[in-house]
């Protein structure tokens, strides 16, 4: 688990399967409640999704992307065939954020791979703001759940990110949650 802007992350590969799989099993999260992805920027996010259906659609992704990225915002789009189901909760969308939180950045560029992370706590519960709160709710998982502090306060947003669906041959945008 590690530390966003909104709240801490339990990351996992996003591109390996068994790998979600553990981050499902650990919050206790329905298979139809999709992940959200971390990546480091929008070059990182752009193979994550399906190829744009129109040109407007590149250009909105471009504009949200680079005003509001990095930050608290989850852009939602045709998956790309790389993207495991279980993911986008076989929706065929997936969300992608790029955190601004500097150690969620580091780790990202570190990782060199998409990461899905969702809120590190049990499905339900409040989201953790401190890593204490994570050890709290998730430390009894068995194998257990390795998490970076991030020192106190480091989620400054406290609530989760907002996230927005675009869809290009519609020319519309639509949240779908308020972060």
């Amino acid at each position: 688990a590690f530390p966003t802007e909104t709240v801490y992350g339990l990351g996992a590969h996003a591109l390996i399967p068994s790998a979600v799989a553990d981050v499902f099993a650990a919050k206790g999260r329905p298979a139809n409640d999709p992940l959200i992805v971390h990546v480091p920027d929008l070059e990182a996010a752009l193979p994550l999704w399906a190829p744009p259906s129109c040109a407007s659609e590149s250009l909105v992704i471009s504009a949200l992307a680079s005003s509001l990225w990095p930050g608290p915002l989850t852009l939602v789009l045709p998956a790309a065939a790389a993207v495991p189901p279980a993911v986008t909760a076989s929706t065929g969308r997936v969300g992608v954020r790029c955190p601004a939180h500097p150690i969620a950045r580091a780790l990202l560029s570190e990782a060199g791979v998409p990461v899905a992370a969702p809120s590190a706590n049990r499905f339900g519960h409040v989201s953790p703001t401190e890593a204490s709160h994570v050890v709290e709710d998730l430390g009894g998982f068995p194998g257990g759940v390795w998490v970076v502090d991030g020192g106190p306060g480091s989620c400054g947003v406290g609530i989760e990110s907002t996230v927005c669906a675009v869809d290009g041959p519609r020319r519309a945008l639509e949240v779908l949650r308020r972060g």
